[in-house]
């Protein structure tokens, strides 16, 4: 498996899965006041500010996640901030080469335990991603071609991925898979190709998370298509949650599946767990999601778009706004939010406000994942199953 250099970035049309789109050359920016406010505008900044006075002089938020402090840069690219450039571009220049410098000869992006090999790595790789394809910064084109090369070769024989950076004959789980997806998408974004057989491999895998109401798994098409369903954790059972349901979206979106009909059914689980959330935020921190799936609720929401992006992203913005400390009399905490589930302390209080400060900045589309065309199909593939 070979993954070519870059021949340039924006307006370039790079092949994923024997398929192509265009990343335009400009961000299109928020579509009115329903996308940004300036109530959300005020936010994004006092996150922001937050992460800037945590950093500390190495640039990794206390963190030994590669993942969570390219999270933190994440934070600032969506804003349209830059390494070395403007008024966070040191903030940026620190997080970034305290991930370039930790980099393993092997390609791998991680210098925690290995159990979490693949989601730091997964993770890291996004972010150079987006970055390089926001800079065409030469720091980071060797680092991203090792790091999208171990992910080719960690793939399992089943099309997904293990916790640890080795190939196996099966993978895991979907959150695996999910993190791997944003990686290899992130890498066309920035001019880099990757092999079909990769892309194809994990769909297959993707799609048998996908469950039936009834369970039954290895039914027909057919007949799973006409009863509600959703993303799980694992291809077996369990972890029916709605941070999965919009994993195996994202994924199929990445991977240019636009039209699967198991999108829809996916959305109709989100989009109820948002309208549940839309009365939290007290401003005590605590998002109206884990951070987790706050990160990819909101990806699954953007890229699918049209009503369902219009109507609930609002929902979803103000929640996070309510959530929000707002305590300018407390330097510690004013600004930031609070995770909750896996990831605690300080690096969870990083992974918390840098989602949140995403989420918030999405509308504005500086990120070349938030630039992107659709996939228009060269070979006539299965798009659609």
């Amino acid at each position: 498996m070979v993954l070519c250099k870059p021949k340039g970035l924006f307006g370039l049309r790079a092949a994923l899965a024997a398929a192509v789109w265009a990343v335009a050359a400009v961000p299109a920016g928020a579509e009115g006041d329903w996308e940004v406010t300036p109530q959300s505008e005020q936010a994004l900044a006092r996150g922001l500010e937050w992460l800037v006075a945590q950093q500390g002089p190495e640039g990794n938020w206390t963190s030994n996640d590669l993942g969570l402090v390219a999270t933190g840069m994440l934070a600032f690219l969506a804003d349209g901030h830059a390494p070395g450039r403007g008024r966070y571009g040191q903030v940026l220049d620190r997080a970034l080469e305290y991930i370039l410098r930790h980099e393993k000869p092997s390609g791998l992006l991680n210098i925690a335990d290995p159990q979490r090999d693949m989601y730091n790595h997964g993770l890291a790789t996004f972010v150079l991603g987006q970055a390089h394809g926001m800079t065409s910064d030469p720091r980071i084109t060797a680092v991203l071609d090792r790091a999208l090369r171990l992910i080719a070769h960690t793939q399992c024989e089943d099309g997904g991925w293990d916790y640890r950076a080795q190939r196996q004959k099966n993978g895991h789980d979907l959150s695996l898979a999910v993190m791997q997806a944003k990686a290899l998408r992130s890498a066309v974004d920035s001019g880099l190709q990757v092999p079909p057989e990769v892309i194809e491999m994990a769909i297959r895998s993707v799609r048998q998370h996908h469950c039936p109401q009834d369970g039954r798994r290895d039914a027909p098409e057919a007949d799973q298509r006409r009863q509600p369903g959703q993303f799980t954790y694992t291809r077996w059972g369990g972890g029916g949650t709605v941070a999965m349901a919009a994993a195996g979206v994202v994924c199929l979106q990445e991977f240019g599946r636009y039209d699967d009909w198991r999108i829809p059914k996916n959305m109709q689980v989100i989009t109820a767990a948002i309208e549940h959330q839309r009365g939290g935020g007290d401003g005590s921190g605590q998002l109206p999601f884990d951070p987790y799936t706050l990160y990819y609720v909101g990806q699954a929401l953007y890229q699918v778009g049209g009503d369902d992006w219009r109507r609930h992203f609002p929902q979803l913005r103000d929640a996070v706004l309510r959530a929000q400390i707002v305590r300018p009399q407390e330097r510690d905490s004013h600004g930031m939010w609070r995770a909750s589930g896996h990831v605690g302390g300080r690096p969870g209080d990083l992974y918390a406000t840098a989602v949140a400060c995403f989420i918030l900045a999405m509308p504005n589309r500086y990120l070349p994942i938030l630039q992107e065309g659709r996939i228009e199909s060269l070979s006539g593939r299965d798009a659609a199953q």
